[in-house]
């Protein structure tokens, strides 16, 4: 192979077989792989949390502080994060987030105390912080708008693949090889995901396994890159603030699904570490349908001649309407089924509200601004989350495990977040700024 980039080549109208044939979704395929290692790595803590509250004398608090001490570390990190892959490129900046959030992950076997477990999760936020600012600019870089949804409602979707095998891997490992079996061998698929990433990862301008056709189809609405915009720039986009209102107010609510779900079931219907695999694996197979569903709502509007506006919004209306159901879980009672029924509608609701949300940016903004605005949104929204899960925890303790004000939060907040949204950006449209 000759040093030529993939737009200098000629197409390969023989089928010499030299291109891999829609090697953008190969991509996206790896950015679905690491999106579930990530979740998988973060959902062990809340899967083990009745053994280690029993083994480490935890209450509620000690609990909600180590969440929130992944979740400030995430908040926090995320701009820089966004800004050095902006800056040192996807391939190399995925490849050291993926290392460090493996090590991370592994470390928590240990940790013998709510301390040590807060410091590890800390160091697993920072790792961590890289994988959606990474993931969103590579599919702004490898797909046309039109499949940017879909796309990202693709590798999104492994969110809900990692929340869905870790109940089913996690309660195995830790009731026969012990708890701190679950963090390592967990933490070691990383490495696995690196090497594929090294192998198959090139911008597609030096791909040499892109075919020229699929270049331009890549390159049919985007324009082309340039140096990232300065921070006092984004700030003062409306599009921008759009999108850290709508993650800010909303992903408090996914990360409760996933650091307390656990324990409810455990508190309310008294589900030990080996039978609760089942109800967590119905809420995010419910969830993966969601994710999918949601960027397939818009992408087929946008389609069928839809703008980009209307298809949007639309999307995330039915999203922030259908996930009202949460406010009902409290009222399930003694059916569990029924609670968790309530839970998975909200859950798959919120995973197909979250893929349109994370298109914005790349709707409204350059591709140059993409990782950086997404950086800022998922400081807040993990921020929120931190802020979220300390009184999480204490309300847990001062009212005795009293879930159902929590989810009637739950279930509000996102036709709020819409809202918000529609009153800062009308209408949804490419802008180099507000």
């Amino acid at each position: 192979m000759t040093n030529q980039t993939a737009a200098e080549r000629q197409p390969d109208a023989a089928g010499t077989g030299r291109y891999l044939p829609q090697l953008r979704w190969y991509i996206c395929g790896l950015l679905f792989f690491a999106s579930t290692i990530n979740y998988i790595d973060r959902q062990v803590l809340g899967l083990l949390k009745p053994v280690l509250e029993k083994d480490m004398h935890w209450n509620e608090t000690d609990y909600g502080n180590i969440v929130s001490a992944f979740q400030l570390a995430y908040g926090l990190m995320m701009p820089l994060v966004g800004r050095l892959i902006d800056w040192i490129g996807m391939r190399i900046g995925y490849t050291l987030a993926v290392v460090v959030w493996s090590v991370a992950a592994m470390a928590h076997s240990l940790a013998g105390s709510a301390t040590q477990f807060g410091i590890a999760r800390f160091a697993l936020g920072i790792g961590e912080s890289a994988n959606f600012p990474a993931a969103i600019k590579t599919v702004a870089y490898w797909f046309p708008r039109k499949e940017r949804a879909l796309a990202t409602g693709i590798f999104n979707s492994g969110t809900n693949i990692g929340a869905l095998i870790a109940p089913l891997v996690v309660p195995y490992l830790a009731a026969t090889y012990g708890w701190q079996s679950a963090f390592i061998f967990t933490g070691a698929i990383g490495f696995l995901w690196v090497v594929l990433w090294l192998v198959f990862f090139r911008d597609p301008e030096q791909h040499p396994w892109l075919d020229p056709r699929e270049l331009a189809l890549i390159h049919a609405d985007n324009e082309p890159a340039a140096e990232p915009v300065p921070y006092r720039q984004l700030l003062g986009s409306r599009a921008a603030w759009a999108f850290m209102v709508g993650k800010f107010l909303t992903d408090p609510v996914w990360w409760f699904y996933l650091s307390w779900l656990p324990g409810f079931l455990n508190s309310v219907y008294k589900l030990d570490l080996l039978h609760i695999g089942l109800p967590l694996v119905v809420v995010y197979q419910a969830s993966t349908v969601g994710s999918v569903g949601g960027g397939w709502i818009s992408s087929t509007m946008i389609r069928r001649g839809f703008t980009v506006n209307r298809a949007r919004k639309t999307a995330m209306l039915v999203c922030a309407l259908a996930v009202t159901s949460a406010i009902f879980v409290g009222k399930a009672g003694g059916n569990m089924w029924l609670a968790i029924g309530l839970v998975s509608v909200a859950a798959a609701s919120h995973q197909g509200w979250s893929c349109n949300l994370y298109t914005l940016p790349s709707d409204m903004l350059p591709k140059n601004a993409v990782a950086s605005v997404v950086g800022l949104g998922g400081m807040c929204g993990a921020l929120a989350g931190s802020l979220a899960a300390l009184a999480t925890g204490r309300w847990l303790d001062y009212s005795h495990k009293s879930y159902g004000p929590l989810f009637v939060v739950a279930g509000s907040m996102y036709l709020v977040a819409l809202g918000i949204i529609h009153l800062l950006v009308p209408n949804v449209r490419q802008l180099k700024r507000d």
